[in-house]
């Protein structure tokens, strides 16, 4: 059976929910998006792109190393029709498989933070691909988590090869649906071919893709030649795309969060097509990491409110298109797992889980994005964990009302010791990093340790006892021998330049 994760806000449960736009206002956002679309265009920076664009009737402006390519509406809104509304996103293994098919709900982790907090010496570092390895790890372990994204890169092997560093270090340690960047065209080939491995073969990979690749459109309004490569390569090989613009108000998009909003939408938009027009029915998501740049400092604000508020708008668009959504949630601007920290989270995953997002990213990241906490990691679960419980609402039947009970136990009376408790009382919420008992037997048990101390022991205690469902070792030796043919040619290339 598909994984089925909670209902945010639908009629049918009750559920609690957040609604940010009137159809009326998002007719105004879209209608927007398709006049910057068919008016200013778009940057192309690959000439295979703008071919696929041309010769769907795009019109074509060409420049020394880069066309504008302009979209007729007709042409999106086709291709939103040709993109998939309900989509699974499949595992190594069916147990894992998650089906996307309104406003269920998940959490992930951020991607890609480049440093890590070592959990022995607490100091900063740079990751590597093991600590890529325990992370992934970490996010088989909690059912709250349908998908995984990279949570960090491999960062003590070669540049050009992380891609595939990554994949490995991700695939070995869950079955869970996969999403990362690709890179470019040739290590995105190199990634589907690691992939066609794992399946078994290619044939079985197309009947089940169990990775995405995540592209990124440059704001404002360019498609870089990676982003298409990625893109048209992950499109023909059978494998979805999420497309996650990074739009800065008040530095790559206008200093509004309307202006910021209609941007990023036309930049999503933009892919989609790219993506359609490669291959029709590519499973697409649509994704966001727009926020504002705060001016005072010039960094991106990952803790900041219109984090979430832009990302619980731009859920109810990608509703309106009927196209799964992976939204920001969970992020801080601290670098310490802090009170900011545990502010700042709280108030973005509510938002964007509220909203209806399919998923919620951010568990686990400090400072901006750059920084992975293991601690921070499982707090942020447990948080998720609360948050599920808000969206799923209060239920108003008959036997949630309990008049009947109320009655039998009348004034004065007891509960506790009701079989009405005893059926009941496992629906209410419960903590476990979190801590809810009195001073004296939380001194007892913790010895006064405080909650991030605590999650790293937990953190510790996951990666001890946890196993992913393993990849044989003959694939791993295949996998092994793609990175290392991958990484002599790119040696090759280098010397060739010198």
């Amino acid at each position: 059976m598909s994984v089925r994760t909670l209902r945010a806000g639908t009629s049918m449960m009750s559920g609690f929910s957040l609604n940010t736009f009137t159809e009326e206002q998002l007719e105004l956002i879209h209608f927007a998006s398709l006049e910057i679309l068919r008016d200013v265009g778009v940057k192309v920076e690959l000439e295979e792109a703008v071919q696929i664009f041309a010769s769907a009737g795009c019109m074509v402006e060409k420049y020394d190393d880069y066309s504008i390519v302009k979209i007729p509406s007709y042409v999106v809104e086709d291709c939103l029709r040709w993109a998939p509304s309900s989509i699974v996103f499949y595992g190594r293994e069916q147990k894992d498989d998650y089906a996307v098919d309104g406003k269920r709900t998940g959490a992930s982790p951020f991607g890609e933070n480049v440093q890590v907090i070592d959990r022995q010496s607490r100091k900063v570092r740079r990751s590597v691909k093991h600590d890529l390895a325990q992370a992934t790890l970490m996010c088989d372990y909690y059912d709250l988590v349908p998908m995984v994204e990279r949570s960090m890169c491999s960062g003590d092997q070669i540049p050009g090869a992380q891609t595939l560093h990554n994949f490995e270090a991700m695939v070995t340690n869950t079955s869970k649906h996969l999403l990362l960047s690709f890179g470019r065209g040739d290590s995105a080939k190199k990634v589907l071919e690691m992939a066609y491995a794992v399946a078994g073969s290619k044939e079985n990979f197309e009947k089940r893709p169990f990775v995405t690749a995540f592209v990124c459109p440059t704001s404002p309004l360019v498609l870089v030649k990676q982003c298409c490569e990625g893109t048209i390569t992950a499109a023909r090989g059978s494998a979805g795309v999420a497309i996650i613009p990074m739009a800065l108000s008040g530095a790559t998009a206008p200093a509004t969060l309307g202006g910021t909003l209609v941007q990023h939408n036309a930049e999503v938009l933009s892919t989609l097509v790219l993506a359609q027009l490669t291959k029709k029915g590519t499973p697409t998501m649509y994704c966001t990491c727009s926020t504002i740049m705060d001016l005072r400092f010039t960094v991106a604000a990952v803790g900041a409110p219109e984090w979430g508020m832009l990302s619980a708008a731009l859920a109810r668009v990608a509703q309106y298109y009927k196209l799964p959504f992976w939204g920001n949630g969970g992020q801080t601007d601290s670098k310490l797992v802090d009170a900011q920290a545990g502010y700042e989270s709280s108030l973005t995953m509510l938002l964007t889980t509220l909203s209806g997002a399919n998923i919620t990213y951010g568990a686990g990241c400090l400072e901006s994005g750059l920084t992975f906490d293991f601690a921070k990691f499982v707090l942020d679960i447990e948080n998720f964990s609360r948050v599920s419980k808000v969206i799923a609402g209060i239920d108003l039947s008959d036997e949630s009302l309990a008049l009947d009970i109320i009655k039998e136990v009348g004034p004065g009376g007891e509960f506790m010791t009701h079989p009405h408790t005893f059926k009941h009382m496992r629906e209410m919420s419960m903590s476990t990093i979190f801590d809810r008992r009195n001073r004296e037997v939380w001194m007892d048990l913790t010895g006064g340790k405080d909650v991030t101390e605590r999650a790293y022991v937990e953190a510790e205690r996951i990666l001890k006892v946890h196993k992913a469902v393993p990849v044989s070792e003959d694939t791993i030796s295949v996998m092994d021998k793609i990175i290392k043919e991958f990484e002599s040619q790119l040696e090759k290339n280098l010397t060739t330049l010198h």
